[in-house]
């Protein structure tokens, strides 16, 4: 022993770090989508060929056609001022009339937005909006009840706007209702340009479904009925 104390070896870094207690990984936690509302019809007859995709938490884009003009312009409105995504294809015996392809559309698309809805569960169920364009103003207000029901209080001043029968806008929105299972009323309140009429009806369409059909925050897990179901005759 010569008497000098010897001084500690200082622990390297590595050595501190392998002393340091280990930090337990904590999973990240799973985030959890909220299910998606979008269905896809497809409807065959021997007079029309339809399929319609809906997604009813769109931004409002669409791809429709349907060989009748003035139908996929009042179609790009549903989507455009509901934001729902819409894509439609028809196939008709358009060489006859107009009729069984504005029809079945309708019918081939109500079913895609009933798909979409499922049980209906969450959503605002009542929809309304007065919509005016020009001179023309039209009231439409839409219950999600799967009770079907159309009122229908519009009156054009001339046989046809292009070549589709103003007749037909009224069979459209019924098989629409019917199959979407809606409760639908749809009023001009006034207007003179029929043009300008019926595009405030589907405008107004779109903006009331796009209410309706909306998710209600403050009960995102109850179906909106004092029975707890929304369907058949109820």
């Amino acid at each position: 022993m010569d008497g000098t104390a010897s001084k500690p070896t200082p622990k390297s870094p590595a050595r501190k770090a392998a002393a340091a207690p280990a930090t337990a990984s904590r999973p990240a936690l799973a985030s959890v989508a909220p299910p998606a509302r979008s269905a896809t019809v497809d409807r065959a007859t021997r007079e029309t060929r339809i399929s319609a995709t809906v997604d009813l938490d769109g931004t409002g884009r669409s791809d429709i056609r349907t060989g009748i003009g003035f139908l996929d312009h009042m179609l790009d409105q549903l989507a455009r001022h509901g934001l729902f995504d819409l894509t439609v294809r028809a196939e008709g015996d358009l060489h006859i009339d107009f009729h069984h392809t504005t029809e079945d559309v309708g019918i081939t698309l109500g079913q895609a937005f009933a798909k979409a809805l499922g049980d209906r569960r969450g959503i605002q169920r009542y929809g309304e909006a007065h919509v005016p364009m020009d001179e023309a103003l039209s009231r439409v207000a839409v219950d999600i009840s799967a009770r079907p029901y159309l009122v229908w209080d519009v009156r054009f001043t001339r046989d046809k706007l292009g070549e589709m029968d103003t007749e037909l806008f009224r069979e459209w929105f019924h098989a629409f209702a019917q199959n979407a299972g809606l409760t639908l009323h749809v009023a001009n309140l006034y207007g003179e340009n029929n043009h300008h009429i019926v595009e405030s009806c589907f405008k107004a369409l779109a903006r009331a479904l796009r209410a309706a059909t909306a998710i209600d925050s403050r009960r995102p897990d109850a179906v909106p009925s004092t029975k707890g179901t929304l369907g058949g005759s109820l």
